[in-house]
């Protein structure tokens, strides 16, 4: 049973140490190709429509529905002790713009758009259309990869933007209703509290998130075995992997710009 347990934990290292050789080999190659700036410009705009334009409506609805809910708890919160609901702007503000809006957003378009990249790739994968593009002379990760990629790194941060300012507007909304906020009072806790640094914290953040929901959508999509069963798995495991990913860059980023005084 012991030999059967480690046999088993050491498959899975080695199995980890194999996929994660193969991602680093993937970015390396995606980079050279930045790099060259050979860039299927055509198949970028594609995929910032299908990325971007199309992940619009569910991004704005789920922050204007947290900045709904920051708004309703803060405002709870600080009645119960002070009896009054006081920084609600304030509160719902910083909490969307610094972190929830960047987190959110990245893990909405990751279970949404990542999950399509992968599906997509890994049927092109099972059905050797990716070893058609290498017969024909072109490289996949000029031709797929890095369109997606670029495509993430532009439309993720003008997501994060929209759907920072449609959270304050759902924060807003509480605020005017259930407590009977003026609005000139809601945007002045914004505006008299809130610096650019902060906004700069949060958007920073989302090309990091951008970067790795691409990457490992992609990387999921062509290392795909298995036919449309392993499909499946690579659909799942992107998206998986992706949102663990984006909670736990979240903190080292974090760390890292506070230490950076982008706080």
């Amino acid at each position: 049973m012991i030999e059967s347990a480690l046999a088993s934990f050491g498959g899975g290292l080695l199995a980890l140490a194999e996929e994660t050789g193969q991602f680093i080999l993937l970015s390396r190659s995606t980079l050279r190709w930045l790099v060259r700036g050979r860039i299927e410009w055509r198949q970028t705009l594609i995929q910032m429509s299908r990325i971007g334009v199309d992940s619009l409506p569910v991004t704005a609805m789920t922050s204007f529905f947290t900045g709904m809910v920051l708004a309703l708890q803060t405002g709870a919160t600080s009645k119960h002790f002070f009896n009054t609901p006081l920084f609600v702007g304030t509160v719902v503000a910083f909490s969307i713009v610094m972190e929830l809006g960047p987190v959110m957003t990245a893990i909405v378009v990751a279970g949404r758009a990542g999950a399509a990249i992968a599906a997509e790739l890994g049927t092109m994968k099972v059905t050797e259309q990716i070893d058609a593009l290498y017969t024909l002379g072109t490289d996949p990760v000029r031709y797929l990869v890095i369109p997606r990629l670029l495509a993430f790194l532009v439309v993720l941060p003008l997501l994060t933007v929209i759907s920072d300012f449609t959270g304050i507007l759902g924060g807003l909304f509480v605020s005017q209703v259930k407590y009977d906020i003026p609005a000139i009072v809601y945007w002045h806790d914004i505006v008299d509290n809130m610096e650019v640094r902060h906004f700069v914290h949060g958007f920073l953040k989302t090309f990091v998130f951008a970067w790795t929901v691409a990457m490992v959508s992609n990387y999921k999509g062509v290392s795909t075995r298995g036919g449309a069963e392993g499909v499946g798995r690579s659909t799942t495991a992107a998206v998986v992997v992706s949102m663990t990913l984006v909670l736990v860059l979240d903190y080292f980023a974090t760390a890292l710009l506070n230490a950076a005084g982008i706080t």
